[in-house]
């Protein structure tokens, strides 16, 4: 698949769902004694990282409960944080269930935003820090997250977590369209998202992506 045939196909929810088979299937043969260490370049641990993730997902899906979604800047639930730097959140997993429970948490609440944004109208429009954006920016915001928390988790470890190919094509056409392919798509995507440099691209200490619809741009 082109540049060109990823930009025109719409980012959904059966393509959040592939992320989040991506993730389980690679988190899944992370050993439970290796959740309490720190995930790359953050300040988290691997088992904060992954209910960060579940947290995204689930607060992404919840902004098309709403009728009016634009009337409410943020749904108001209460945030909370486990430890002091932590990440704060409005869901945590059950730590009595270990990674695999967790992992089912990121599968619910990656299900939930499928299928949100799959029924939502297109043309709906919701908040977010980055500016408003559609059914499909938030499918595409939920892809990168969980691409590259993904990634995160698996560094230092001897597992493959680099994204898929064609879903990171998909999020960089929807997301980042500042950004130049070179190389693999999921190098670009890990290279725009400050995860990794490239050659002649030194590593970003700071990005953002671009979710409001394309005819808004």
């Amino acid at each position: 698949m082109t540049s060109s045939d990823a930009a025109d196909t719409p980012v959904s929810g059966v393509h959040v769902r592939e992320g989040v088979a991506h993730c389980v299937t690679t988190l899944s043969a992370v050993p439970p004694a290796d959740w309490s260490a720190r995930a790359d370049g953050l300040e988290w641990t691997r088992w904060e990282t992954l209910e960060h993730l579940a947290d995204d997902l689930l607060t992404y899906a919840l902004r098309f409960g709403l009728a009016q979604p634009m009337e409410v800047p943020r749904v108001p639930l209460r945030i909370s944080c486990d430890r002091p730097g932590g990440p704060g959140n409005v869901i945590f997993g059950d730590r009595s269930t270990g990674p695999e429970g967790l992992l089912t948490v990121v599968q619910a609440c990656g299900g939930l935003l499928a299928t949100a944004v799959d029924n939502a109208a297109p043309t709906t429009l919701a908040p977010h820090v980055f500016g408003a954006s559609d059914p499909e920016g938030f499918a595409a915001m939920g892809v990168v997250e969980t691409l590259v928390h993904t990634y995160d988790i698996v560094q230092g470890l001897p597992y493959d977590g680099v994204p898929p190919e064609e879903l990171s094509r998909r999020a960089l056409a929807r997301l980042f369209p500042d950004v130049t392919v070179t190389g693999t798509a999921a190098s670009t995507l890990l290279w725009a998202t400050g995860r990794i440099e490239m050659p002649d691209r030194p590593r970003r200490t700071t990005w953002r992506w671009y979710g409001e619809p394309s005819t808004a741009r």
